[in-house]
């Protein structure tokens, strides 16, 4: 993800112009209806921060984090709280949110890293948690300019997601009508699945990935 951090450090003004008052709320109200009023939300690669704003406003715990230090800057000027610094696969969270709002961030890891990934976001969940997430609608995976994108349908990505250990609650489609860009977008609940080893010491993606490994057949790159 070098090139994709690095084009989000280099365009973290212009990005945060483009995005700041983009259209989400329907996706965010589908979210928002499975959390508990004033529950704990980790904003999984908050971009500009829009979203923790308006969780923050209304009533929720959230906690902004972004693997770009760019990024990260602009969102703490736009929205006034400290953001963290973090890349996925050094999330080491255990079961402390109700809710992970990953908004247009998980679709530039590369397929075979999602899996991984998944795993310690299902970790830092509390039983029966709520996860976001969106990707571009279709099967493409490579560079779109500087950035690495993996595109999911409805299909894959609840194959994808369920092997992780989540329940699939609803995945639909939209279209950004301003860009023109098809979305695919999922909400998945923490359920029915448990780890050995759940209080999290010493965990990292090396043992996220060998535990999704143990746990369910290899994700085949063609359902991507």
């Amino acid at each position: 993800m070098a090139g994709t951090l690095d084009y989000y450090d280099g365009n973290s003004e212009e990005y945060s112009e483009q995005t700041l008052h983009a259209d989400v709320s329907e996706a965010r109200s589908r979210f928002l209806e499975l959390i508990p009023k004033g529950g704990s939300i980790l904003d999984l690669g908050c971009g500009s921060g829009r979203d923790t704003a308006y969780f923050l406003g209304s009533g929720y715990d959230a906690t902004p984090v972004d693997g770009s230090s760019g990024m990260c800057r602009v969102a703490e000027r736009n929205v006034g709280v400290r953001v963290r610094s973090i890349r996925f696969s050094q999330l080491d969270y255990c079961e402390e949110f109700d809710g992970v709002w990953a908004c247009s961030s998980l679709l530039h890891l590369p397929s075979d890293e999602l899996p991984g990934i998944l795993v310690l976001i299902h970790r830092s969940l509390k039983e029966g948690g709520i996860l976001y997430a969106s990707f571009r609608l279709g099967d493409y995976e490579g560079l779109r300019g500087c950035r690495h994108y993996t595109d999911l349908t409805p299909e894959s990505m609840t194959a994808v997601f369920e092997k992780a250990g989540f329940g699939t609650a609803a995945v639909w489609t939209n279209l950004e009508e301003g860009r023109g860009i098809l979305w695919c977008n999922g909400l998945f609940k923490k359920s029915g699945f448990r780890q050995e080893g759940r209080r999290c010491r010493h965990y990292n993606i090396g043992n996220a990935i060998q535990f999704h490994r143990w746990m369910s057949h290899p994700i085949v790159r063609g359902h991507l």
